[in-house]
């Protein structure tokens, strides 16, 4: 009889989640239609003892329900790398927390577990700032806390967008004009008083055909994009900030921006990345904990968790 594969999955808790989009449960479901057996562990359940990355676990059967989609079953702790794979998918902030979780998820790997995404990547390339490995794929864009660093560039290019280096679903993140009153107050707000790095991009107008969220496995993209249109009054393009979404296959330009990136996504280790393109360009690349599977499996009928979880059981039997 086959051994059963065992399946960690580090999250926000599980009773929180919007099933109906959420990619961490598409990725789960899947799993445990391959007869994975699935430990779930919040952040505190983490803990290194003696060097052995370690964690308290209640494990989980899976439901495709939007009313009841999960049963805790057994608890218990166990040695992490006992576990064949791991998926972080803790959303940010990307905190000092969380870089201590992913140093606790490395022993684990160290001990031959296979950290989806690796936790050394997860380190490295922040969401904003990773970009900056892809400058043929970019708008113009300049980080920095000085706030005449950052004036200066917005009167450089007129119209730009600022956002900190560590928010998620369109947290904090402002259109500035050259000219508008509310600059400094912004710029105060987002660099929390010029003690954080702050991201300037040019504004990109395309914004308004949609900022379009890319899946890739192990640097390859899947063919379909999920175009988040801003709500009528705003500038995001999140869901999290009232989004409208609209599948479509890639364009030769979105094509282009992933075979400039797949070959270093593959040599750093990380197997599932949403990009974020307006326009022509890469604005951000999500490795934390990237989302959309459940939107484009329904609008093209797709099982993206499969072609990830294929992925995964190669790289165990390599």
């Amino acid at each position: 009889m086959p051994e059963i594969r065992k399946l960690g999955i580090v999250m926000d808790p599980v009773e929180s989640i919007k099933p109906w989009k959420d990619s961490s449960l598409a990725m789960m479901l899947e799993a445990q239609s391959r007869g994975w057996q699935i430990f779930y562990f919040l952040l505190d359940d983490i803990f290194l003892d003696n060097g052995i990355a370690m964690g308290n676990f209640r494990t989980l059967k899976l439901y495709d329900d939007n009313q009841h989609w999960f049963d805790y079953g057994e608890s218990g702790r166990c040695r992490l790398d006992q576990l064949d794979v791991i998926l972080m998918r803790k959303d940010p902030p990307f905190d000092l927390e969380y870089i201590y979780c992913s140093y606790i998820l490395e022993q684990a790997e160290e001990g031959g577990t296979l950290v989806v995404n690796k936790a050394a990547s997860l380190r490295d390339c922040n969401e904003k700032l990773f970009t900056r490995v892809f400058p043929q794929c970019c708008v113009d864009t300049l980080v920095s806390r000085n706030p005449e660093i950052l004036k200066g560039f917005i009167e450089q290019h007129r119209d730009i967008i600022i956002k900190p280096l560590d928010g998620m679903g369109g947290q904090s993140i402002f259109r500035v004009q050259a000219g508008d009153l509310n600059t400094n107050a912004i710029i105060e707000a987002v660099s929390k008083n010029g003690t954080s790095q702050t991201m300037v991009q040019r504004y990109i107008p395309e914004i308004s055909a949609g900022d379009k969220r890319i899946l890739l496995i192990d640097g390859v993209a899947i063919p379909f994009a999920l175009a988040r249109l801003p709500a009528a009054g705003e500038n995001r393009g999140n869901i999290a900030a009232g989004a409208t979404t609209r599948g479509q296959p890639l364009s030769e330009r979105d094509h282009w921006l992933c075979a400039q990136i797949g070959d270093e996504l593959r040599a750093r280790g990380l197997l599932f990345v949403g990009i974020d393109v307006i326009g022509d360009y890469i604005t951000e690349i999500n490795v934390t904990s990237p989302t959309c599977i459940r939107e484009l499996d329904r609008d093209f009928d797709l099982n993206i968790s499969a072609d990830l979880f294929e992925c995964i059981e190669q790289r165990l039997t390599a």
